[in-house]
């Protein structure tokens, strides 16, 4: 049976690193003493709080630690694969496979190209800024296949995209959009862009601080960093402990909240203008689908189902509202979404 612990001295989650996390429905294990890391961030020591955390999606066999900062309380998967390391996990599980002509895709397409997915976005959340219009220069970092740049395009923005597997770069270029197979620092336009798109892309970086004066790099005088990634005081990270879907290691390095992702965008010369938080429904199921499913080392194969998925996705949208916005309107969202200018 599924049971959901509870630490009667808590009326609301906090941000105490000293809670056990094993508030989720299903438990994880004892944590015990280790000798701290460092932080990615700042340098300063770093405890354990999370132990023998495991992939969840594509059935990565390795398990990792989630460490937390003393000073910025970043938290950060642990061990910290190289880049030599991670650039084999990529390879081997996470690239684009050139999937067409399926069921999952061809509904996927369908819905992504309707007017229902903008009323979606609408009551969902706007988590990779397919519903904002504009104008001028626009670079989307991790475009993969280009279905971002399709909507930004038809948004009105000039787009151009950054993907780092050629497979998918080379599918993006089959629409007819210019993509960088490059990183950051090898990106060198003819024109500064006057937008540069990080939608759950700085919790992969091995170097955020660098990632982000990159991008300034390439920004004009006001240009703007629009960023989305996961939010680690979520509510929901309490509620699902080791299952919660955006822990995602080995892939992701970094963990942020609002308070250390605001003090690193001001240390890298950015303003923040405009911020919100959402709970995808897609992120909620696939949550739960962890905490059901997931076994170590094995593909959890109902993410890939679209009928549960969808139907989970609705049920959690309808049932779940009232909780859902309240945790976002508290700071428990699943996702931080922001807006910065270039100070």
């Amino acid at each position: 049976m599924l049971r959901h612990q509870s630490n009667p001295t808590d009326k609301f989650p906090s941000d105490r690193t000293d809670i056990p996390m094993n508030l989720g429905i299903l438990t994880c294990p004892t944590i015990p003493e280790t000798a701290p890391s460092h932080c990615l961030l700042c340098g300063s020591p770093a405890k354990q709080v999370l132990r023998n955390c495991f992939d969840t999606r594509f059935g990565i066999a390795e398990t990792f630690d989630i460490h937390v900062c003393s000073r910025c309380e970043l938290h950060q998967t642990s061990p910290r694969p190289s880049p030599e390391v991670l650039r084999d996990y990529y390879e081997k599980y996470y690239n684009f496979s050139g999937e067409s002509g399926t069921t999952y895709t061809s509904r996927r397409e369908r819905f992504l190209k309707s007017k229902l997915y903008t009323l979606w976005l609408l009551m969902d959340g706007d988590v990779s800024f397919h519903a904002r219009r504009g104008q001028g220069r626009l670079l989307d970092y991790g475009c993969n296949e280009g279905r971002g740049l399709m909507r930004y395009q038809a948004n009105g923005y000039e787009a151009e995209g950054l993907e780092l597997n050629p497979r998918a770069a080379q599918s993006a270029r089959s629409l007819g959009f210019k993509v960088w197979v490059d990183t950051l620092d090898q990106v060198h336009p003819a024109q500064p862009y006057n937008v540069i798109v990080l939608s759950n892309v700085l919790e992969h970086a091995l170097d955020p601080r660098q990632m982000l004066t990159q991008a300034r790099s390439l920004l004009s005088e006001k240009g703007e960093l629009w960023i989305s990634c996961p939010n680690y005081r979520s509510l929901w990270r309490l509620v699902f402990g080791a299952y919660w879907i955006n822990w995602h290691v080995p892939f992701h390095v970094a963990h942020f909240s609002l308070d250390n992702l605001r003090s690193i965008l001001a240390e890298t010369g950015f303003k923040i203008e405009f911020v919100q938080q959402a709970t995808p429904a897609l992120w909620l199921t696939q949550s739960l689908m962890a905490a059901l499913f997931a076994k170590r080392g094995n593909p959890t194969w109902q993410l890939r189902s679209a009928p549960l998925v969808i139907l989970f996705m609705l049920l959690f949208r309808g049932i779940l509202f009232p909780i859902l916005w309240f945790s976002n309107r508290r700071g428990r969202g699943d996702c931080l979404v922001l807006r910065a200018r270039k100070a």
